[in-house]
């Protein structure tokens, strides 16, 4: 009960990392609402273009390299700011989709095609948007479990 939100969420001071299995140290950062967008649409884009590249453009590809970067956006957003998470997913989703979607030639095709793909691909953005938003909300009622006990 005596313990700070920094405790509660097993993190040290930012970019610090702590210890893991077998002793190694992972990675531990913390982003705010703003880096977590950032963090999650460059990842996005970047697993986009990998996609397109090696796979062909795989919209199951796609959907399913979404999923990490759910799950890592979600753990890896500042206490304060873990509300911000399961709203820049659905906006990185439709980032990372723009290398992915297939395009008719000129700016409505490729519009129309990821028009397209948000409406096929839309249960890996609903699943992926509903693990971070459990994550998150387990997170945040842990900080502020943690910040009534020092009020």
């Amino acid at each position: 009960a005596g313990r700070s939100a920094r405790q509660v969420e097993g993190a040290g001071p930012v970019g610090e990392a702590r210890p893991g299995p077998a002793g190694r140290r992972l990675p531990n950062p913390r982003l705010t609402g703003l880096g977590s967008g950032l963090f999650c649409a460059g990842a996005m884009f970047l697993l986009g273009c990998l996609d397109q590249l090696l796979f062909g453009a795989s919209p199951t590809v796609y959907g399913v390299l979404f999923l990490p970067v759910c799950v890592l956006t979600a753990l890896w957003v500042r206490g304060g700011d873990v509300l911000t998470a399961p709203v820049v997913l659905p906006l990185a989703f439709a980032v990372g989709l723009l290398p992915v979607a297939e395009s008719g030639g000129g700016l409505l095709g490729h519009l129309m095609g990821l028009v397209t793909g948000l409406a096929t691909q839309a249960g890996w953005l609903y699943g992926g948007t509903l693990v971070a938003g459990v994550i998150v909300l387990a997170r945040r009622a842990a900080w502020v479990r943690a910040r009534r006990g020092h009020g």
